[in-house]
């Protein structure tokens, strides 16, 4: 059985980008193996994460997610059983949503500005399939 889950949190550390390269590094090492897809989404105050796969495996790492001290403030914003993958090809992608256009994310938000710990799940999933579907992000495998 395939699950998505998807997850907002802060960066404990303040060189975000630094903490992305640790996490980006240890999903591409640990993620094939354990038949996990996703993609990882920051900006300098937040990640959303995506993953997707088995669950146990899912359930797994999200369990290590929560003990990982590069996270705070994690948040579950939806899980869900899936018939397909919506990230198949990203052993974990990478976007940086510092740039993403405020009024796009006023169709999805309260406010124009990133914050995941104020929005819904599903109106998280519905911008990130927005901002794939028309190129706004792109990611990296």
């Amino acid at each position: 059985m395939l699950v998505r889950l998807l997850y907002a949190s802060r960066p404990a550390e303040q060189n975000v980008c630094d903490v992305v390269q640790s996490i980006l590094q240890q999903s591409h090492a640990h993620n094939p193996q354990n038949g996990i897809t996703g993609v990882l989404c920051h900006t300098e105050q937040v990640f959303i994460q995506v993953l997707e796969g088995g669950r146990e495996a899912v359930n797994a790492l999200y369990g290590h997610i929560l003990r990982d001290p590069r996270h705070k403030d994690v948040v579950l914003l939806d899980y869900e059983e899936i018939q397909e993958r919506r990230y198949a090809g990203w052993t974990m992608g990478q976007v940086n949503m510092s740039r993403v256009n405020p009024s796009i994310l006023l169709r999805y938000s309260p406010l124009p500005v990133l914050d995941p710990h104020t929005m819904s799940g599903k109106m998280l999933m519905a911008l990130l399939d927005e901002l794939m579907a028309t190129a706004s992000i792109v990611g990296r495998i």
